[in-house]
C-alpha cells in the first residue's frame, strides 16, 4: 500500500491538461482534487509570427513547454527541411514530431547544460510571461536568439465548491511557477499542508510568493512530483 493511498491531492493545472495528472494520482492510490487554476490562451500577434516563421532560416528551435510544443508542431511537421529542433523536457519533446536534444534534468538550466555554443540563429517558442532564463543563457553562449510567444497563462477563479475542496486537501501539487502564482491570486498564503514544486524553479517562485514548499521533486515530472510526494508521507509515518 503507497503513503498516498487515501490522500486528496489537488491538481492545479489547465483544465485540458488535468485528466492525465488525476490517473497518476489515482495510480498511487490518492484521492485527486481538480481545481484549474491556469488556462492558456492564444496571443494573435505571437501566432501570427510563428505561422511567418521561415524556418529555413533557422538553425535551432528551443521548446520551453508541452503548450509551446503544441503550436509549434504544426510547423515542424509541414516542412522539409526543419531545423535542429530541443526541448526542455520529455513531456514536451513528446508534443514534437522529432527532437535532437532533449534536458537530463527538466528545467531551462537543464537544456542550458546540454545545449551546445554557436553563432548561429535560435528561434525559442515560450508563453509570453514566461521566464527569461532560457532566452538569456541561450545569448550568453553566442547564439543569435529571437523568441516567439504565442500564448499566454491566465488564472482560472474556480468555484466556491472548488475552492473550499482545494483548502481541505491533504497536498497541492505546482507544475509551474504559473500555478504557483495563480494559487495565490486566488487563495493567498492559505494552503494544504503539503505543497509539492515540481523542481527548484516552481519552488522558488513559491516561496517568494511567501507560501512554504514541503517537497521539491527531484525528477522535473508528474511521475516525479507522485513519487517525491509518496516518499515524503512514508518518511513521516
Amino acid at each position: 500500500m503507497k503513503a498516498l493511498a487515501g490522500r486528496r491531492v489537488v491538481i492545479t493545472r489547465a483544465a485540458e491538461q488535468a485528466d492525465t495528472t488525476a490517473e497518476l494520482v489515482a495510480s498511487f492510490g490518492g484521492i485527486p482534487i481538480v481545481v484549474p487554476l491556469i488556462q492558456m490562451v492564444d496571443e494573435p500577434e505571437g501566432f501570427a509570427a510563428l505561422a511567418a516563421l521561415d524556418l529555413q532560416t533557422v538553425d535551432w528551435v528551443v521548446v520551453s513547454s508541452p503548450n509551446g510544443a503544441r503550436r509549434v508542431a504544426p510547423r515542424l511537421s509541414a516542412e522539409s527541411a526543419s531545423p535542429l529542433v530541443a526541448a526542455v523536457g520529455t513531456a514536451t519533446a513528446r508534443e514534437l514530431p522529432r527532437c535532437d536534444l532533449t534536458a537530463n534534468t527538466q528545467s531551462a538550466a537543464g537544456l542550458l547544460d546540454r545545449f551546445p555554443s554557436g553563432s548561429g540563429r535560435i528561434v525559442v517558442v515560450q508563453a509570453l510571461d514566461a521566464a527569461p532564463e532560457m532566452v538569456e543563457g541561450l545569448r550568453k553562449m553566442g547564439w543569435d536568439v529571437s523568441v516567439i510567444k504565442p500564448f499566454r497563462t491566465v488564472t482560472s477563479t474556480p468555484s466556491s465548491d472548488e475552492q473550499r475542496a482545494a483548502l481541505d486537501a491533504d497536498a497541492v501539487l505546482f507544475a509551474s511557477g504559473s500555478a504557483a502564482r495563480a494559487w495565490v491570486e486566488v487563495f493567498g498564503r492559505r494552503a494544504p499542508t503539503i505543497i509539492v514544486a515540481i523542481g527548484d524553479q516552481t519552488a522558488t517562485v513559491a516561496e517568494q510568493l511567501g507560501l512554504k514548499v514541503t517537497v521539491v521533486s527531484a525528477d522535473h515530472s508528474l511521475y516525479g512530483m507522485l513519487v517525491a510526494l509518496d516518499g515524503y508521507l512514508c518518511d513521516c509515518n
